[in-house]
């Protein structure tokens, strides 16, 4: 194909929504999908990559200089939790992380005092 068959083909076709492709809702850690905050998970739900592969990434960038600890710690309180199974509660750990979720995602949102 030439140049212009490729260009007609990127114009004409859409993406379409499918189990494949990544989640239009926004990023949150996952509710199912958890072993330890669900960051893994809702990341994988968010950008249709495997959570496995997002759980190497996190332990090699552990293992290359702590980094990983680091980021899956920030996001796991950045990112807003996700639904969880019906009839889960949030444990205690899980809990105090909504907490400081809450405070964090409030003091970005509140204007600073004059």
């Amino acid at each position: 194909m030439d140049g212009k068959s490729w260009a007609a083909v990127a114009r004409t076709s859409s993406p379409q929504a499918d189990a494949s492709s990544p989640s239009t809702t926004g990023l949150a850690t996952a509710g199912t999908d958890r072993m330890i905050g669900g960051v893994s998970g809702g990341l994988a739900e968010y950008s249709g990559i495997d959570p496995v592969l997002w759980r190497v990434g996190f332990v090699g960038l552990t293992v290359a200089g702590g980094a990983g600890i680091v980021v899956y710690l920030l996001l796991w309180v950045l990112m807003p939790s996700g639904p969880l199974r019906p009839g889960d509660e949030p444990s205690p750990l899980e809990q105090m992380v909504g907490r400081i979720h809450a405070r964090v995602s409030d003091a970005r949102t509140t204007p600073p005092r004059a």
